[in-house]
């Protein structure tokens, strides 16, 4: 019955929303500091703009190290400062325009110690930056209508971010995402663990501790774990409580949560992600939990289903680079 199953919170985390982490999290034991910008995490945000003649807004670097080279828009997040509220930052100081966020396109990421949030965007004001408005933040900024290879740029990883973009822009493969003002004082991920089999049965992995919930995992913060990417922490709770070690799909992105100045001054985040475990073999049922903290639900409402299927089928979420 779905009394037994977090309804709300599974409406919530595939409609791109929030939910409330709590102190309870699953697997190792978390961290117990707090996770601060500049201390124990980088953030990046990077924003990819179009003009009505579907040129992209690029910006040549004033740094000494790439000096005249171009990039889009990017820069580092600031302690205090909200994700949204950096990447409208970065596109004024290194453009001049004002924008507003249409869709995180992807999320790039090395563990705690690199995460980059690559923003479509769309300009709502201001006036390009010109050469005789140079200053530290960058030499100039343009729309470029042409190939962007075939500028010098400062590191070829935006062309792929360009290819999305102008994919999303013909066909959103996901909705609309950005972030949502939650308080998270680590970094954690909040699984969506989907099992589906070709006969159409649908499960989804529950935490039991309590009230029924999705699974929350943290991600440590020793120099280890700090590079050892997202994932470190999702298989490791995984091989923990699933037999034997499980094959996983990709993990994509429905949803984060981030407050500027959490508790205690924390930059931490949630992420809402989606993943599946393919089954070995057709009409199969989901590796029996070993562990009495999970359990298997299955999904019968078929409104609820239709929307988690159509997400792993599609992979409507936004994609997480490692």
């Amino acid at each position: 019955p779905m009394g037994e199953a977090p309804a709300a919170e599974l409406d919530a985390v595939l409609g791109g929303g929030g939910w409330d982490v709590g102190a309870n999290f699953e697997g190792p034991p978390p961290p117990t500091g707090p996770i601060r910008l500049g201390r124990n995490a980088c953030y990046v945000v990077l924003a990819v703009l179009f003009n009505e003649e579907d040129g992209v807004l690029l910006v040549q670097e004033a740094k000494p190290e790439c000096r005249g080279k171009w990039y889009l828009p990017a820069g580092r997040m600031e302690p205090g400062e909200s994700i949204v509220a950096a990447m409208r930052r970065e596109v004024k100081e290194e453009s001049g325009l004002e924008c507003e966020p249409l869709t995180l396109l992807a999320l790039e990421e090395r563990g705690p110690a690199w995460i980059r949030f690559a923003f479509l965007a769309r300009p709502t004001g201001g006036t390009l930056k010109t050469l005789e408005e140079a200053d530290a933040e960058s030499l100039q900024a343009a729309w470029w209508a042409g190939d962007p290879s075939a500028l010098p740029l400062r590191a070829p990883d935006i062309l792929p971010l360009l290819d999305l973009a102008a994919r999303y822009r013909r066909s959103p493969p996901h909705p609309p995402t950005l972030p949502q003002e939650l308080p998270c004082a680590l970094l954690c991920l909040r699984l969506l663990v989907a099992f589906a089999n070709d006969a159409g049965d649908l499960w989804v992995l529950l935490g039991t501790a309590g009230t029924p919930h999705l699974p929350v995992v943290a991600c440590g913060t020793s120099p280890a774990e700090l590079r050892g990417g997202l994932c470190l922490p999702v298989l490791q709770l995984l091989r923990d409580c699933l037999p034997p070690d499980p094959r996983l799909g990709p993990l994509g992105l429905l949803g984060l949560q981030h407050r500027a100045g959490g508790p205690g001054g924390a930059d931490g985040i949630c992420f809402n992600v989606l993943l599946s475990i393919p089954p070995g073999s057709p009409g199969a049922a989901p590796p029996e939990p070993h562990s009495p903290a999970f359990r298997w639900w299955p999904v019968e409402e078929q409104s609820l289903r239709g929307r988690i299927l159509q997400r792993l089928r599609a992979a409507a979420a936004v994609p997480v680079r490692s």
